[in-house]
């Protein structure tokens, strides 16, 4: 039987508020021009979770067609998920905790050992109620003028915190300012710097969960400790010909690799069942993957 939440090593009272008997839920960013670095994104955390996920992608036309996303589309938002991730509490419907992430992260460990983290991190001082959100604290200034395909780069205070937040859904400050009006209508710097909570309302976790390629360094002292457990292609991974040789880029690829050769088995056990349905790649949508 598979393990819930709630089976998690050393679960105590802190812990059981964050993971409960449903499945975990990870929202990942996505953006039509990086298919399948969503794709690769997601197998990645199904493969080495030892808890049950549910993976759900943030489309943003999506948004736009349920009336839950309008703002018009600026200079500086080099993906399409730059403000649509702060409707995650909105999606998981103000409770419990969920995880953001970008499309162009590599999970290279098991996300649960993430959330026993978390459960340390969220229970400090007043318990798990006080982090409204909890995150890597980067201190990262880009050397580039473009990314990915040529989009702009830009930089500001609490660069990339962003790209990986677990949320306190049911946060009263959540609840409050991150609403459909409020995402479509805020500004980056009150979005992106977390300007509707109080410093000591933003947890921490370490780096290594997400490791910023060409920023962040693995010690040769501490080998154990900066080893990455989230590969986070920032400016540009190796789907894109310009980041074809960056770092870490063959275990994004041996993860592609893996993850196209599991939608073939797929295939072939659907002609063999005959069922067309089993043929089909499941789409990027914002219900719930499975």
């Amino acid at each position: 039987m598979s393990p819930t939440h709630s089976h998690l090593a050393g679960a105590g009272d802190d812990e059981a508020i964050i993971v409960g008997a449903e499945p975990f839920r990870v929202f990942v960013g996505y953006d039509s021009r990086e298919d399948i670095a969503y794709r690769v994104c997601r197998h990645s955390l199904l493969r080495r979770s030892s808890i049950p996920l549910e993976v759900i992608p943030i489309v943003q036309q999506e948004l736009r067609d349920a009336g839950l996303y309008w703002r018009e589309r600026g200079p500086t938002e080099s993906t399409e998920f730059s403000f649509t991730r702060f409707l995650t509490p909105h999606l998981a419907g103000y409770r419990g905790w969920a995880l953001f992430v970008d499309c162009d992260f590599l999970f290279v460990a098991d996300v649960a050992e993430l959330l026993r983290l978390l459960a340390l991190v969220a229970g400090a001082d007043d318990g798990p109620r006080r982090r409204a959100v909890v995150c890597v604290h980067h201190d990262y200034t880009p050397t580039e003028a473009t990314k990915m395909d040529g989009a702009v780069q830009t930089a500001y205070p609490r660069k990339n915190w962003s790209s990986m937040v677990l949320f306190n859904c049911g946060h009263p400050k959540n609840v409050a300012a991150l609403t459909p009006e409020a995402v479509s209508t805020r500004s980056g710097a009150y979005l992106h710097r977390f300007m509707w909570l109080d410093d000591d309302e933003v947890g921490e976790v370490p780096f290594v969960w997400n490791f910023l390629v060409g920023h962040n360094r693995v010690d040769p002292d501490d080998v154990a400790g900066t080893m990455p457990r989230a590969i986070h292609y920032t400016s540009g991974g190796p789907w894109f010909e310009r980041y074809r040789d960056c770092e870490f880029a063959d275990l994004w690829v041996k993860e592609r690799d893996a993850y196209k050769a599991q939608e073939k088995e797929k295939v072939v056990d659907g002609e063999k069942g005959g069922v067309k349905a089993a043929m089909q790649v499941a789409p990027a949508v914002v219900s719930v993957d499975t």
